[in-house]
């Protein structure tokens, strides 16, 4: 598996990045992008609601590196959605993040009533060259087909959570045909890897079972965003890319599914 997949407009988005999801902003993010820069991440992942964003904006200010060798995503909240509001959101979030432009934006839930102004003034900011891609999160079939009535233009990415427990395999395959890419957050079931399974086919490959899990995704064709603070973490999750599962632990690994959500549904998340 290459360390990047290209997306539909061409742009290439790594396929491994760290999600910022409950950690604090100041020291604590600024530490935990730090270290993912140290140890070969290129892809950072936040979100207005995170309330992390100027943390992040520093540490990628701070680190060595030039601004474009960083894929950085952020997402619009569901208070801001609507197509002025959302304009005004992104604004202020290139200022939290010390930055003139984002990798990829993206809606962070499909709000109805709101989603597709939502989806027109990201399309504005494609146009006018203040995100290179954007994309939705959390979003069902039939959102993207609603999206898809009122715009041409394809997400580029959508975020959903994914995990051996919750392989969404008919909206991957959609997402597939459309050329959207899957994006897994909660890609480590938020540690809940205690699966001998898991455990067997690591000790086969030399890896814990969050490795095993992260290999799982990118092998079939799902970017990953995991979360962590400690450097050590950090550092596992990134190697990954030295091994291969073969085709049956491909399908034990899926066969793993109950359809199980860590986090909210779509379709009945409280807006």
């Amino acid at each position: 598996m290459e360390k990047s997949i290209r997306l539909n407009n061409g742009l290439e988005m790594p396929t491994l990045g760290l999600g910022v999801f409950r950690i604090g902003d100041g020291s604590p993010v600024k530490n935990a992008v730090r270290m993912a820069l140290t140890n070969g991440y290129r892809k950072i992942d936040t979100a207005a609601v995170y309330g992390n964003e100027v943390g992040v904006g520093e540490a990628i200010e701070e680190s060595s590196l030039k601004r474009e060798e960083i894929f950085l995503t952020t997402k619009v909240w569901n208070d801001d959605q609507g197509y002025d509001s959302t304009l005004r959101a992104f604004q202020k979030s290139l200022k939290r993040l010390k930055t003139d432009y984002v990798d990829l934006y993206l809606v962070h839930w499909p709000v109805k009533g709101h989603f597709l102004e939502t989806w027109r003034a990201l399309n504005e900011l494609y146009r006018e060259g203040q995100v290179r891609a954007i994309g939705v999160s959390n979003f069902q079939i039939h959102h993207l087909e609603q999206l898809s009535e009122v715009s041409d233009v394809v997400p580029a990415v959508n975020q959903i959570e994914r995990h051996p427990l919750l392989t969404q395999e008919e909206l991957r395959g959609y997402c597939q045909e459309k050329g959207i890419v899957v994006e897994a957050w909660s890609p480590l079931m938020k540690g809940n890897l205690d699966l001998p399974l898991l455990k067997t086919i690591g000790e086969r490959h030399h890896k814990t079972p969050a490795q095993v899990v992260l290999r799982w995704h990118l092998q079939d064709g799902v970017v990953v965003i995991p979360k962590s603070v400690h450097p050590h973490r950090i550092k596992e999750n990134s190697e990954i890319y030295d091994f291969s599962l073969s085709s049956e632990e491909m399908k034990a690994i899926s066969g793993l599914n109950q359809n199980h959500r860590f986090g909210p549904d779509p379709d009945s998340f409280n807006f």
